[in-house]
């Protein structure tokens, strides 16, 4: 039995946070069982999936069954402490950032171990962060995140740049790490804390009142 790097468990931590996030929604909508722990595993592992398949590489859950157990896991903890969970307005939050910022470092990583350059690890740092958090939105029919004016996309940029810029630095691979991770959690939190936000484009709304 082989240890897992520090990147798989980076990949399991942010697997369990981000289903937990998917079935949390689900419970309120009043998915079943089955119905809340697929909108976990599509929220867990959507980006990772998209981001594998763009790279040429087998998509990270079929090579370990890990994953599926975590959301398995996820949506045991649910059940046992949902009550709690719902009522939490700021569960669903927490989960998602720890969720974000961690699957965007695995994205980084993954993409310049391939050899690929910097600008395309930041677009595959977004999508391994957001993309399961948008198939989630449409699973539960509701607006994506990713684009509504909320910073969150913006945050997996950010991550990203700041991983590149450590490793460009030479600093030391933990540290450049927890520098990504904490820049996605640090401007997720003080968006939404400030209600920071993109301008929202408003052309389309005005062309159609002068009509």
């Amino acid at each position: 039995m082989t240890i897992p790097s520090f990147v798989e468990i980076m990949e399991f931590v942010g697997t369990f946070a981000f289903a937990i996030s998917g079935i949390r929604l689900a419970s309120a909508k009043r998915f079943d069982w089955f119905g809340a722990y697929v909108v976990g595993v599509v929220t867990a592992i959507g980006g990772g999936t998209i981001r594998d398949l763009l790279l040429d590489v087998t998509p990270f859950w079929m090579t370990n069954s890990m994953y599926l157990l975590c959301s398995g896991l996820a949506l045991f903890w649910v059940i046992l402490f949902g009550k709690y969970l719902i009522h939490l307005n700021n569960t669903f939050f927490i989960f998602d950032t720890i969720g974000l910022a961690l699957f965007v470092v695995v994205g980084v990583e993954k993409t310049l171990a391939l050899d690929y350059p910097i600008w395309v690890a930041v677009v595959m740092a977004t999508l391994t962060g957001s993309a399961g958090g948008v198939m989630r939105d449409i699973f539960i029919n509701e607006e994506p995140l990713f684009f509504r004016k909320e910073i969150y996309a913006m945050a997996c940029v950010i991550g990203a740049l700041v991983y590149c810029m450590c490793d460009r630095l030479g600093m030391e691979v933990h540290m450049t790490q927890i520098m990504c991770g904490a820049a996605v959690f640090v401007v997720r939190t003080l968006a939404v804390k400030y209600n920071i936000c993109l301008p929202v484009l408003t052309g389309g709304d005005e062309e159609e009142s002068k009509k």
